[in-house]
């Protein structure tokens, strides 16, 4: 086998078949920098030159699956190819999409705006009871990027995509699976060997059989809410950045959530 690499925002280790993919920025609760989505990608395509790799588990360091995007990312002075950072999540989603080998999310805690779409990317999802939800990206002036609406309505359908984007209401683990977006929940400490025996499962039937599965439905539910098209999503996210309505719409809730 490959070499492991090593990065500065997640941790990769490979035991037998299974990968654990961890994200490791718990005192930002994981959130999702320009620098951990590129990282992201990385590794989804360094597993496909592994063979031995027949399954993935997608896990947040800390309480939290992730907090969502960095918005550091597009405002902060390290902010300097904002096209470059706008469009990082699009190429995560994908990367992690379009793996080889399937991914099982793992959420505990909070599962946020790009965090979400991150969950949606992987091909199926366990969360622990006490899971909360939320795509605040609204409320912040921005609309959800990165892929995030097609996924969204190929998970849980147009209407609770619509609902749940344009309200950013919080929703809890027992929503989210009525909406058909976790395969189980379970207490929050068995969450991660519960997606754990959940990537042993898939690992134990033919590797061709499963991708071809996972390809196969992907290639459907393409024809039905293709992401092909969520390359302008980076477009639209920084023109909201300097729309002004959607600024003062941003300076309003993080001033809100900071009180």
């Amino acid at each position: 086998m490959a070499d492991t690499p090593s990065f500065e925002n997640l941790s990769i280790t490979v035991e037998g078949n299974i990968a654990q993919l961890v994200l490791n920025r718990p005192a930002k609760m994981n959130a999702l920098s320009t620098s951990l989505l590129e990282e992201l990608a990385q590794a989804a395509r360094w597993f496909d030159t592994v063979p031995e790799v027949k399954a993935v588990v997608v896990s947040g360091a800390g309480k939290h699956f992730s907090a969502g995007a960095d918005l550091e990312a597009f405002t902060g002075p390290a902010a300097t190819d904002i096209r470059k950072a706008a469009d990082a999540g699009r190429l995560m989603a994908e990367a992690i999409e379009e793996m080889t080998a399937p991914a099982v999310a793992a959420i505990t805690g909070w599962c946020v705006g790009g965090g979400l779409v991150l969950a949606a990317a992987c091909d199926l999802r366990v969360a622990d009871d006490d899971a909360r939800f939320s795509i605040p990206e609204v409320d912040l002036g921005i609309p959800l990027a990165w892929g995030g609406i097609p996924r969204l309505v190929r998970e849980i359908g147009p209407a609770a995509t619509k609902e749940l984007v344009m309200t950013c209401r919080t929703f809890d683990a027992t929503e989210a699976r009525s909406l058909g977006f976790l395969n189980k929940t379970v207490p929050a400490d068995q969450v991660l060997a519960e997606a754990s025996n959940l990537a042993n499962e898939l690992a134990k039937r033919p590797a061709l059989a499963i991708s071809v599965t996972k390809r196969h439905v992907n290639a459907v539910t393409s024809q039905m809410v293709g992401t092909a098209r969520s390359w302008s999503d980076a477009d639209g996210l920084i023109t909201s950045l300097h729309d002004p309505g959607c600024q003062q719409a941003r300076l309003d809730y993080l001033k809100e959530r900071n009180r």
